[in-house]
């Protein structure tokens, strides 16, 4: 694969073109240099309209309720960990890789299943005998 794009797995990877970077000033500690090098990188990729990731992969993460996901399908990506730029945007690759990776994976379909009569009745009795202890503790009996 050519140097120019990020590797999420060997079958995906996502062109640097698809990537914005935007480099902000950092919070936080960092001594003077915090108030005069733009260390922070905000790094935005639109999941909703990248044509480098298949349909199901894409319906997938827009589905996922992350808070870094804008209404726009637009993965938004805050990374000020480090004190230099470039490891804050390594930093920052890693988390959207993670974050693509972790889409990769289908969820398994739910088979509905029925509680056997054994268990419910295990589960009744239960109840009934909960039912019959909290009874004895009632004020009627020491009167």
């Amino acid at each position: 694969m050519p140097v120019d794009v990020l590797s999420i797995s060997p079958d995906l990877a996502i062109p640097e073109s698809e990537i914005v970077e935007r480099f902000v000033r950092a919070s936080g500690a960092g001594g003077q240099n915090v108030n005069k090098v733009s260390t922070a990188v905000e790094l935005r990729f639109d999941i909703a309209g990248s044509p480098s990731l298949p349909q199901a992969l894409r319906e997938r993460l827009l589905a996922r309720r992350d808070r870094r996901l804008t209404d726009d399908g637009v993965l938004v990506i805050d990374a000020q960990r480090f004190r230099t730029q470039e490891r804050n945007r390594q930093d920052a690759r890693e988390r959207l890789a993670a974050f693509i990776a972790a889409g990769l994976a289908v969820p398994k379909r739910r088979i509905a299943t029925r509680p056997t009569r054994a268990s419910q009745k295990r589960r009744i009795e239960g109840k009934r005998e909960r039912s019959e202890i909290k009874r004895g503790r009632s004020r009627r009996d020491w009167e």
